[in-house]
């Protein structure tokens, strides 16, 4: 028998589903995950010896690639220091020190451990520092399985989301309403609805679980007018985006297009942690402050400024700072989408894509979709056969249509040019 499937059925007698997180179960694709046993560059290996192209790197965190030389010294160096203290550490000062650099927004950053961690505590900053209830997120976005956030539309604006979860009772996401991504007309209404019981407005710049959908500029400006107008707060979820799109994360980007913009609370995961767990939240002096021990909002964490963790977040973060790091990456990355879409087109397969820094994603559609409604007409069975098709030719895609994929440092002219070959193949 292959020895994943042998894992796997070990795995499902003592783990839910046999997975320690849902998408890693292949139950949107079918077929048998595989079970890592190392990783190493660009590669990622199997229980049966058989190697891999990694576009999943950890979900975003591996941006260097797997074993980067100067991670893992500051790995090892920290662990011969000891795992944990439940005190502070030097490295902790660093890593915030290096984060509130790059992201002029950030003032002061709490680290956490995981990006929900992050998520759900800058929600609760946000109602804590305006003393209002409701929020605001978005359709297709995801911040985390914090009850308040795993909603789904209701019927209408005056309508508050529906939890997607068992578990989570109407109550806790009475507060939370839901709307559809890149909808100005909306966002405008729900404030005209609820402008002075806003607490904050929540969204992924570029959304990533429903594959790469970017949020347009006006939209983005639009929230932000409206968040200052009404004395709401505007929260950047930047767990996957965050020095993964550029060195100054999305909002970096939307810098750029929109004078002045930046947002008042930020959220950061993946990258500043280098695959460990390790996240963050961050925001003005003032804001901030309402944060225990100064203020009245709570939050703590056993774990949380993990001095393995911040060694490794701090030693990824120093590197992809060398000059020229991102304008590789993005070059790496638009080749291998402008690859894609060329092959696709050589089949007469529909087919959109689009990526920014080392971040990507497509489409099995003609047109780049805007919102989830969208991205849920996309062909599921044909992205399946696809998938299989690129697996077994030995290229680590996500295994669900929903995902953004990642490219690292460690991808090379010829992984990509292979990566290309197999999808020749599995697009016939």
């Amino acid at each position: 028998m292959d020895r994943n499937q042998a894992l796997f059925d070990r795995a499902r007698h003592v783990i839910p589903g046999g997975v320690n997180s849902p998408v890693r179960a292949f139950r949107a694709v079918g077929g048998t995950p595989r079970f890592i046993t190392r990783g190493e560059g660009a590669y990622i290996f199997d229980a049966e010896g058989r190697r891999y192209i990694d576009y999943i790197g950890s979900w975003g965190p591996m941006i260097l690639g797997h074993g980067h030389p100067a991670v893992l010294e500051a790995v090892l160096s920290a662990a011969r220091e000891g795992f944990s203290f439940g005190a502070p550490t030097e490295r902790e000062v660093e890593l915030a020190e290096e984060i509130i650099k790059l992201v002029p927004s950030v003032e002061q950053v709490r680290l956490v451990s995981s990006g929900t961690e992050a998520g759900m505590s800058a929600i609760r900053l946000a109602r804590g520092a305006t003393g209002r209830s409701k929020i605001i997120k978005f359709d297709g976005c995801y911040h985390g399985h914090a009850d308040a956030l795993l909603v789904k539309a209701g019927s209408g604006l005056a309508t508050f989301g529906t939890s997607t979860s068992a578990g989570v009772p109407p109550e806790v996401v009475q507060h939370t309403l839901v709307l559809e991504y890149n909808n100005v007309q909306q966002i405008e209404e729900a404030f005209a609805l609820h402008g002075a019981e806003i607490a904050c407005v929540m969204i992924e710049p570029i959304a990533g679980n429903m594959n790469f959908v970017r949020a347009q500029a006006p939209f983005v400006q639009r929230i932000r007018e409206l968040c200052t107008k009404h004395g709401a707060l505007f929260v950047f979820d930047e767990v996957m985006t965050g020095f993964r799109v550029g060195l100054h994360s999305a909002q970096g980007l939307y810098g750029r297009l929109i004078p002045g913009f930046k947002p008042d609370i930020s959220v950061f995961g993946k990258v500043i942690g280098g695959g460990m767990p390790l996240a963050a939240f961050g925001a003005s002096r003032d804001i901030m402050a309402q944060l225990a021990p100064l203020g009245g909002v709570y939050q703590a964490g056993t774990l949380s400024g993990n001095p393995v963790a911040t060694a490794c977040g701090l030693a990824t973060l120093r590197e992809i700072q060398k000059p020229g790091f991102f304008e590789a990456l993005g070059q790496r990355t638009r080749q291998l989408v402008d690859g894609l879409q060329a092959v696709a087109n050589e089949n007469g397969v529909p087919f959109s894509v689009d990526a920014e820094g080392g971040m990507f994603g497509f489409f099995l559609m003609k047109d780049l979709p805007q919102n989830y409604a969208t991205v849920m007409t996309t062909d599921k069975e044909r992205f399946n056969r696809f998938f299989h098709g690129m697996l077994n030719a030995g290229v680590y895609l996500a295994p669900a249509l929903y995902e953004a994929g990642f490219v690292s440092a460690a991808h090379s002219e010829a992984d990509i040019d292979a990566t290309l070959a197999a999808a020749r193949l599995a697009l016939k």
